[in-house]
């Protein structure tokens, strides 16, 4: 029988709205039969801007618990799933310095022939979604990943709107993550564990 799917939740958040995506994509993984691991990037930024920024200083409170990836994370998982919030349509340094750690694993390729897939949120409306997306999906390619969005696949999909993955408006804090992003959320979490789960399977009985 196969093993279940071991599905890495790699993220970074500083205000908390890319945390609590996060939670719900572990979540329903776990529900899914994956085994996964929640993991945030390494912080940055100096303790005072954080400080300065009493949301920002909230979440680092509230997730402090939550084990930092390191590169053997990579290697663990069949499938990884990143989130980041945009900047300047682009992921932020935090996960992007986590990623270009990751350059001995590529060169040895064990970072290919995995599940990959991601999520993010922004500020504002068209505020770099997509392209933010799309900037994380280069780095798949380089890796030699298989890159499972979510697409149209769910009836849900059709009202938030993002095949890309899953994305939020947070509206500078004002709008809380609500049923649409969570159901966003779960569908691409069951559809990136049914894949890899299908290619595990697949892989094994060669």
């Amino acid at each position: 029988m196969t093993t279940p799917v071991k599905l890495a939740v790699i993220y970074y958040s500083s205000t908390g709205t890319v945390a609590t995506i996060a939670q719900e994509i572990a979540r329903a993984a776990e529900k899914a039969g994956a085994e996964v691991r929640l993991l945030k990037a390494a912080e940055l930024a100096p303790q005072a801007a954080i400080d300065s920024n009493p949301a920002w200083a909230a979440n680092a409170a509230a997730t402090a618990d939550i084990p930092v990836a390191t590169p053997d994370d990579m290697v663990w998982a069949d499938a990884v799933i990143f989130g980041s919030p945009t900047r300047f349509g682009n992921i932020t340094s935090q996960l992007k310095q986590f990623i270009d750690t990751l350059g001995g694993l590529w060169a040895q390729g064990m970072l290919a022939d995995k599940v990959y897939s991601g999520f993010t949120s922004t500020a504002t409306t068209h505020g770099g979604q997509e392209s933010t997306l799309l900037a994380l999906y280069n780095s798949v390619h380089h890796f030699g990943g298989i890159l499972v969005t979510p697409g149209y696949t769910d009836p849900a999909k059709f009202t938030d709107g993002n095949p890309y993955g899953t994305s939020h408006v947070d509206a500078q804090g004002n709008n809380p993550v609500g049923d649409t992003t969570r159901t966003a959320a779960r569908v691409q979490a069951e559809r990136v564990v049914k894949v890899a789960a299908g290619l595990k399977a697949g892989a094994s009985a060669v």
